[in-house]
């Protein structure tokens, strides 16, 4: 007989077997993790295992294969296949394996002579595969391989006695780039690792690009150093690529798509078969984000019948056993792997079951190349003699034979007709559906229904906007359209439309508001208030001129000045008309006739006020000290003189203002308003004309002041004094009020100023005046104001 055990690369050994042929499978049960070279250093060799539940169920597989051989009476009777199981996790320890399997009686004998196994399936994976299959190529030793695909295993002149149960790469490129001509794909980009198994097929697929019109614009290596992946990202959006093919290991593909996830690539991916059906990423949070994944799968019958129940049964009965310590170990226990104990066997059977019947393959080509080898019939095989590996590999070159209905041969290259399933995944139900296939058998064969893929992403909620991100129309993200933009999905969900000027929204809006249009109402209380006191000010105006020209040649007249009462009266009124320019919405004339009228008609007020002080003052002070320049004032009028150069100097600044940059109309929109007011033009000149009025202003208060000791009844300090005070309060307010508030206060307050200013020189000046007339007539007499100017007489002379 012939010993088989199962073996972990931990050197554990279990006897298992009867008299039998002999199978040796390198199996990818634990990986190691990597650490830094002193933690490396640290931890032992177990420590830094890793269990792989989808190679567990490969063994299981592997396993089950075997057992279903052996209970059938047809393919080898009277013979039991038997099976040593390595763990393969390092290079170095596999090649132990290897030639622990090329071994006889515990040597490698450097003679043809049978070996210790039959044949040796696995490791899976190219790159594992090239390391290990020249030991067994030097001596024929046939390797059916379920998981090694590169295209340089094809190459016969290297690997004479090399078999696998799935397609070489070779035609999976070419069925990707069929699909990438299909949707005229002609931009694309390309990620693999750095690895046999990636390499071999990125230099087939430069060689089909070449004759099928695609341009290769970015290639990329996937490694375990995963902070380059967001620039590999950032790239493809600068290059404007949309079709990604990702060909590589799986341990490479789960952290580039957990980070493309997290960086939300929304994008065309085209998946190699390592990764196409992955049951891990299709249940990823997120992985809806990446757009539409097209992946090419292996052609097999996806459920092996009674597999999951030998699993179950298999792992249960496991756990009931109880391993006795020793020697004996190797002689009761079928397997020494700890995690494999302690794995509910339902996450064993949810594992990826692309290359379970590339391994039920591989197991039953063996097994029909020892039945020809045997000369097998139907009761009994002739097994008298050992044989040696080149024959059972000259015999594997000419089976064939049909497992669910799928037949199994060999061409000259040792490689399996190529049947690939074109899957796309699709979010809905979270499921891989099936949408074509790609046949090399009998002749090439590509159907694709792309009917079956939905193209189309969620739709985007009530106020965002598509933007696409491939070339589908209906892949897209969704970005919220901003405050002041809104969007008719139904017309064009794509763009998000800016709001009429004078309308508003919020963000994520499908239609604009009507803006509140922010001025001085006609209607409003504000307004009407303003519009009465500006004419009341007319009217009043109106009435003091009047009576003063009913009273004109009474004291109280003219020593208010006479005939210049009248035309500060006018001023006065004139001044009080731009209050109504305030009102409505403010058009360019409306902002001339606001502060620049208002400055000439107030200049010329304030003028009439400092020229009439300055009078007073000249008749009891200056007419006795300097009686030459008095009579030099009274016979040119000079009193008009200097009204008329005031008001002159403020015309042209006033002109020269609204010539430079005057003041005009403007619009502020602000949130859900919309502010209509004037600006103030040339700033410099604006304030150049507040200075000129200040100016005057201290020349009226300069020379009420010099008249505080003048009679009573020609004393004017008081009532200027409170006329300024007035006028200075007002503007203060109002240039505070223009540089902190909205332009509708700002409108109401300058209009409020101009009132003050005029009710200050009404109510000051005039109506005290207007008083004595009216109600006290005796003290508007001739007479009255002689006792006053004999009284003042008096009392200069006794000083």
């Amino acid at each position: 007989m012939y010993n088989c055990y199962l073996q972990t690369n931990h050197c554990e050994h279990i006897n298992y077997c009867m008299k039998m042929y002999t199978c040796a499978w390198l199996i990818h049960l634990h990986t190691i993790k990597t650490f830094s070279s002193i933690l490396t250093s640290l931890l032992s060799f177990y420590s830094r295992l890793t269990f792989l539940p989808a190679g567990y169920q490969q063994l299981q597989v592997f396993r089950f294969t075997i057992e279903e051989i052996n209970n059938s009476t047809d393919l080898l009777p009277g013979v039991i296949l038997g099976y040593e199981i390595f763990d393969y996790c390092t290079d170095s320890l596999n090649f132990r394996a290897a030639l622990d399997f090329l071994s006889s009686k515990g040597v490698v004998p450097f003679i043809n002579i049978p070996r210790k196994v039959i044949s040796v399936t696995g490791p899976f994976g190219s790159q594992k595969t090239l390391t290990v299959a020249p030991l067994f190529m030097a001596n024929l030793m046939p390797m059916v391989n379920h998981g090694a695909s590169s295209v340089e295993l094809s190459n016969k002149y290297l690997y004479p006695s090399f078999f696998r149960t799935i397609p070489s790469d070779y035609y999976q490129v070419r069925a990707i780039v069929r699909i990438l001509q299909y949707f005229n794909w002609n931009w694309i980009a390309f990620f693999g690792s750095d690895n046999a198994y990636s390499q071999d097929a990125l230099t087939v697929f430069m060689d089909e690009l070449k004759t099928a019109n695609i341009c290769l614009a970015f290639n990329g290596i996937l490694s375990g150093d995963t902070s380059k992946y967001f620039d590999m990202f950032d790239k493809l959006n600068i290059l404007n690529i949309n079709v990604v093919v990702v060909f590589a290991n799986i341990e490479f593909v789960i952290p580039f798509i957990e980070k493309a996830i997290e960086k939300r690539v929304r994008k065309v991916w085209i998946a190699s078969e390592t990764w196409s059906l992955n049951q891990d990423l299709m249940n990823a949070d997120g992985i809806e984000a990446l757009g539409v994944i097209i992946g090419m799968s292996i052609q097999g019958q996806g459920t092996l019948l009674g597999l999951d129940n030998f699993i179950i049964n298999t792992m249960h009965q496991q756990n009931d056993t109880k391993c006795p310590s020793g020697s004996q170990v190797k002689k009761t226990c079928n397997q020494v792997c700890f995690e494999c104990l302690k794995t509910n066997p339902e996450i064993i059977t949810h594992q990826d079951p692309t290359f379970n019947f590339a391994i039920y393959s591989a197991v039953y080509a063996v097994a029909h190349a020892l039945h020809k080898v045997l000369e097998c019939g139907s009761s009994s095989c002739n097994n008298s003699r050992p044989f040696l590996p080149y024959v059972l590999t000259n015999a594997l070159k000419g089976i064939s034979f049909t497992l669910y209905n799928e037949t199994m041969v060999f061409d000259e290259s040792g490689n399996p007709p190529a049947r690939y399933t074109i899957v796309y995944w699709d979010w809905n139900s979270r499921n891989f559906v099936k949408i074509g296939s790609y046949y090399t058998d009998p002749e090439v064969h590509f159907i694709l229904n792309e009917e079956l893929i939905n193209w189309c992403s969620k739709d985007c909620d009530a106020g965002y906007r598509r933007v696409q991100t491939a070339f589908h129309s209906c892949c897209f993200d969704c970005e919220i359209c901003i405050a002041g933009t809104y969007i008719n999905s139904s017309a064009d969900p794509y763009t998000c439309l800016p709001c009429k000027e004078d309308e508003w929204s919020q963000n994520a809006s499908t239609s604009c508001n009507k803006c509140f249009l922010q001025y001085l109402y006609e209607t409003e209380l504000l307004s009407v208030g303003l519009m009465f006191s500006a004419s009341f000010i007319i009217g009043t105006s109106v009435a003091i001129a009047v009576l003063f020209a009913y009273n004109y040649n009474t004291p109280v007249v003219r020593s208010a000045g006479g005939k210049m009462c009248f035309f500060l009266l006018s001023c006065l009124a004139l001044s009080s008309t731009c209050v109504f320019f305030f009102i409505g919405r403010p058009e360019h004339i409306d902002c001339i006739m606001r502060n620049p009228a208002f400055a000439v008609f107030y200049s010329a007020c304030l003028s009439c006020l400092a020229v009439r002080s300055f009078q007073i003052v000249c008749v009891f002070k200056m007419a006795t000290n300097l009686p030459k320049a008095y009579e030099f004032w009274v016979k040119h009028n000079g009193q008009w003189l200097i009204i008329v150069l005031f008001v002159v100097v403020q015309l042209f600044l006033c002109t020269l203002w609204i010539a430079v940059d005057g003041p005009k109309p403007v619009q502020t929109k602000v949130q859900t308003q919309i502010m209509f007011d004037c600006t103030l033009g040339n700033s410099a000149i604006f304030y150049l004309i507040i200075i000129f009025l200040g100016l005057l202003s201290v020349a009226c208060f300069s020379f009420a002041y010099m008249g505080t000791d003048l009679p009573e009844n020609y004393n004017e300090g008081k009532s200027i004094t409170f006329s300024l005070l007035i006028f200075y309060i007002s503007w203060a307010v109002f240039l505070t009020v223009r540089l902190s508030s909205s332009e509708k206060t700002t409108a109401a307050v300058n209009a409020i100023s101009i009132l003050c200013s005029l009710y200050g020189i009404l109510y000051g000046y005039f109506f005290p005046k207007s008083y004595i007339i009216i109600f006290k007539p005796e003290n508007n007499t001739t007479a009255y104001f002689q006792t006053s100017i004999q009284s003042y007489t008096l009392h200069t002379s006794s000083m």
